[in-house]
């Protein structure tokens, strides 16, 4: 089958490798569909490493994907051949601490698609993965909001960690796909009045055009400041979605007291640095997020019901045999993109 694969720093090639094959009984293949272009997808691909997750070469990366159903194993229950499915690229195992208190996204011998020495990515014509990663989709959704449900519910995981966000004042910082989650998320749960940043100008557009009653471009005013005009009485909680310093900061600015920073941006550094005078009389309460936990089914049904709508997400396509081009525009920042998706039929 074909596999599009990194090969080095901002290199990628198109070969041939085996098919998976089912070799358990919980083993699901999957024919791939379409695949989303994720920010840390682009990070393997720029730097080669994402912290101590660094890439051993030839590697397959990608895991925001949506597919059909060819085979299943014998002991399979939850899909049969012939089903669409979003797919959960986290693979937890089931039996160690952290999954059995209800967190198998920080599972201790977690696998997950398209990260380095746990699993292949699905830039793949065919995957398997098991039973357990594969949620059934009707007919109201296209391969390509299914793809879309992965960064999704992690917009919204960090969404209903953060506070109760009916009538709340929300900053996002950094407009990217998880931002435009965030803000599409936060609104389905009530948010009033949503303040978005992004150097882009075309994705704070899309900002304005998905309801944020202010976008703007910190390379181009003081944005902190016009925010604060709108909410003297500054923000309720903040996103920081770009993994940017200076970001971080302008998040601190904004927060009122008792205020919430929730950090969701993969920063190419490895250490944050707080105002700690501002962090102190603020009582700014801090809440990283990793990832997604438990959100992926709630995302689908909000989106099956029309609460939420990423039709304004995917706003460029590749075959994948130009999945490089794809990469070179998310790298880039090229031509307004917001989402490069990946199609395979």
């Amino acid at each position: 089958m074909k596999a599009m694969v990194l090969t080095g720093i901002r290199q990628m090639e198109m070969i041939e490798i085996p098919m998976p094959k089912i070799a358990t009984d919980t083993d699901v293949l999957i024919k791939m569909k379409v695949v989303g272009v994720c920010g840390s997808d682009v990070h393997y691909y720029t730097k080669g490493k994402i912290g101590s997750q660094v890439v051993q070469y030839p590697f397959p990366v990608g895991h925001e994907g949506a597919g059909e159903v060819v085979a299943v194993g014998s002991g399979v229950t939850r899909v049969k051949a012939g089903d669409r499915i979003a797919i959960e690229p986290a693979m937890p195992c089931g039996i160690c601490d952290q999954c059995k208190v209800g967190r198998p996204h920080t599972c201790r011998k977690l696998r997950f698609l398209g990260c380095p020495g746990q699993a292949d990515g699905c830039l793949t014509e065919y995957i398997v993965i098991p039973e357990g990663s594969c949620f059934p989709i009707s007919d109201k959704l296209s391969y390509t909001e299914t793809a879309i449900s992965e960064p999704l519910a992690i917009g919204l995981y960090a969404v209903n960690q953060s506070i109760p966000l009916n009538n709340a004042s929300v900053g996002i910082l950094g407009f990217g796909p998880i931002g435009m989650s965030v803000l599409l998320s936060a609104t389905a749960k009530g948010a009033s009045d949503i303040y978005v940043t992004d150097q882009v100008d075309e994705r704070l557009q899309i900002a304005r055009e998905c309801g944020a009653l202010y976008a703007g471009n910190p390379n181009k005013s003081n944005v902190v400041a016009e925010i604060k005009s709108k909410e003297p009485l500054l923000l309720d909680v903040v996103f920081e979605c770009c993994g940017k310093q200076e970001a971080l900061d302008q998040a601190v600015d904004l927060l009122k007291p008792g205020g919430k920073l929730m950090i969701i941006g993969i920063p190419e550094f490895d250490r944050w640095s707080f105002p700690v005078d501002q962090m102190r009389h603020k009582e700014i309460c801090v809440q990283n997020v990793r990832r997604q936990n438990h959100t992926l089914e709630e995302t689908l049904e909000l989106m099956e019901k029309g609460k939420i709508n990423v039709g304004k997400m995917a706003t460029h396509r590749f075959p994948l045999e130009r999945t490089k081009e794809a990469f070179d525009l998310v790298t880039e920042y090229s031509d307004g993109v917001m989402k490069a998706m990946i199609d395979f039929d």
